[in-house]
């Protein structure tokens, strides 16, 4: 019963996600943040889906994260997150993106990404 739950989940946020990306597409002006959490660990890369090529990525695997995120709440490891996105995206001259939640409700620590990486500078 539980695991039908967990298959309806995923495949319900799967079709919002090709509904999304039908409208969000990255350039290599303007490429695409497209964040993804799972239940332990979040994720964000920026994209040129023009030449199919991910530009950076940063995970809360990333040491810099990790040592940082010794004992703290999921919502501040993605606030962080958010933040070096941003700045190593700024390091590549990348200025303005366009946001992709994955399907995700742009909530919680998706958001807190989204948030954090406008407050580093980065545009969307």
């Amino acid at each position: 019963m539980f695991a039908d739950k967990a298959k309806v989940r995923v495949k319900t946020r799967k079709a919002r996600h090709e509904r999304i990306r039908k409208r969000v597409a990255g350039t290599s002006e303007q490429p695409r943040l497209c964040v993804r959490r799972s239940l332990n660990h979040i994720y964000a890369q920026i994209i040129d889906d023009r030449s199919g090529m991910s530009l950076l990525q940063v995970s809360s695997l990333t040491p810099e994260i990790r040592s940082a995120s010794t004992e703290k709440a999921k919502l501040d490891i993605s606030k962080a997150l958010g933040k070096l996105v941003a700045e190593r995206a700024l390091e590549k001259g990348i200025k303005q993106v366009v946001f992709d939640r994955g399907g995700y409700l742009y909530h919680g620590r998706v958001k807190a990404v989204a948030e954090a990486a406008r407050e580093a500078g980065l545009q969307f």
